[in-house]
């Protein structure tokens, strides 16, 4: 067979070609499917119960799912959540419950993308999944604690699959390079490690990208005299061009992201601040919503520490309103550092939670006499205002006065920290005690 013919004798993709035919295939996931792992012991004795997958794409979802098909002696069939409804559901419920169809009486219903069925196609499968009719594998990208139905939740297993090590993904390149079956194993192919070492980065624990990068290069390289294939680092990056973030902005891998750039910020960290703001920006993230998370955090974890961090976080949100991508990077950038390596104090967030929590749940009395508003003479007659010292009248503007209700006297809603500016706060209130209490001796 000439090299043409080799190259095009299969129609379907690498990634295709390459899916595990059974367990001793599949590269990864050892953590759930290792040697005497749960999930592992299910598929080999053939004792499945319904379970979800979810991890990132190209990590093995689909893959895991037909080396069940090719294991059980049970029934198996495929859906995918974009193009199947209630009524395809409903067939297989009756195809399954036909003795004649299914003599086992049971059926492995692998759907592809569950996450996509809404609440009214997830609630069509309870019942068989729930008196084992049927035996339900979920593939999902995203969370099912978050976007599958609570009810299938708990009637199912999850498991999760992690992204490929370099590692995992070197073993896929060089199984798709020495199979000959389904891979390049019949033909003379020379990867460089330079090329190899960028098809692992660059893949980003995704085998599907890695595949198909290979199958790129190998379809679109000239052999040389000697017939051999030789793929070199500049035409690996001519095949797979740029890195693919794993980043959804409607899905998890955005509260993750956004959960770690703000404890990022809270934990003074500025390199990785910057880290998950670039994974961030690169996935299309709303640049006002990243500036507002960050003036958040300036009123939140900077607070008064360094009051004067909330009105530049302010000013970089507006600035990132007028100005736009790519210069509101540096902007953003800027003010996120700037967080990060700020003193941090949560006294006045702790202090207002703490004080709302008393208005709501407890009784905070009335207010003092003193301090109502008395803006006609029959209500001072009454009491209104009567008593009240006027700050300003005395020495450093400050004098000694109840200003909690009779039942909170004694309260402290903020204790300022030596954290940053609010130790001088700390120095200033103490201060103004001592001060005070010469006074009155």
């Amino acid at each position: 067979m000439d090299l043409e013919k080799k190259l095009n004798q299969h129609k379907e993709p690498l990634a295709y070609r390459m899916v595990p035919q059974n367990l001793s295939d599949f590269v990864g996931q050892e953590h759930i499917l290792a040697k005497g792992k749960m999930l592992r012991r299910m598929i080999e004795a053939d004792r499945l119960s319904s379970i979800i997958l979810f991890g990132p794409p190209g990590t093995g979802k689909t893959s895991l799912a037909r080396v069940i098909a090719t294991t059980t002696e049970i029934g198996f069939k495929q859906l995918n959540a974009v193009t199947s409804g209630v009524k395809d559901i409903k067939q297989i419920i009756s195809d399954t419950q036909n003795q004649i169809l299914t003599p086992q009486g049971r059926t492995v219903l692998f759907i592809d993308e569950i996450h996509r069925f809404n609440k009214a196609q997830q609630d069509a499968l309870l019942p068989q999944v729930e008196d084992g009719t049927l035996i339900l594998i979920g593939a999902t990208t995203e969370n099912p604690y978050f976007e599958v139905n609570k009810a299938l939740i708990s009637r199912s297993t999850v498991f999760q699959l992690k992204p490929l090590t370099e590692d995992n993904i070197a073993q896929i390149i060089h199984n798709a390079l020495q199979d000959k079956v389904y891979g390049y194993g019949d033909l003379n192919i020379e990867l460089e490690q330079q090329a190899e070492d960028f098809i692992k980065d660059l893949s980003n624990g995704d085998a599907r990208i890695a595949l198909n990068g290979l199958e790129l290069a190998v379809l679109t390289t000239l052999p040389d005299q000697d017939g051999k294939i030789k793929i070199d680092l500049p035409t690996i990056k001519d095949c797979m061009q740029k890195r693919s973030p794993v980043f959804d902005k409607g899905g998890e891998a955005h509260y993750d992201t956004i959960s770690a750039f703000i404890k990022s910020m809270r934990g003074s960290n500025p390199d990785a601040t910057l880290l998950y703001l670039a994974k961030a920006l690169q996935g299309g993230e709303d640049i006002e919503f990243l500036a507002r998370r960050i003036v958040i955090c300036a009123a939140e974890d900077v607070g008064l520490a360094n009051p004067q961090m909330l009105s530049i976080a302010v000013s970089a949100y507006q600035a990132v309103k007028m100005i736009g991508m790519p210069e509101a990077r540096i902007i953003l950038a800027e003010a996120a550092v700037l967080v990060a390596t700020s003193p941090k104090s949560n006294t006045a967030y702790l202090g207002i939670d703490q004080a709302l929590a008393d208005v709501k749940n407890r009784r905070t009395g009335d207010i003092p006499y003193h301090l109502r508003n008395a803006p006609i003479e029959d209500m001072q007659d009454l009491g209104y205002g009567e008593g009240y010292k006027y700050a300003h009248d005395y020495p450093n503007h400050y004098v000694k006065m109840q200003f909690l209700p009779d039942e909170l006297t004694g309260n402290k809603y903020y204790e300022p920290t030596e954290q940053g500016y609010e130790a001088k706060i700390k120095a200033w209130l103490e201060f103004l005690d001592k001060s005070a209490e010469k006074l009155n001796n």
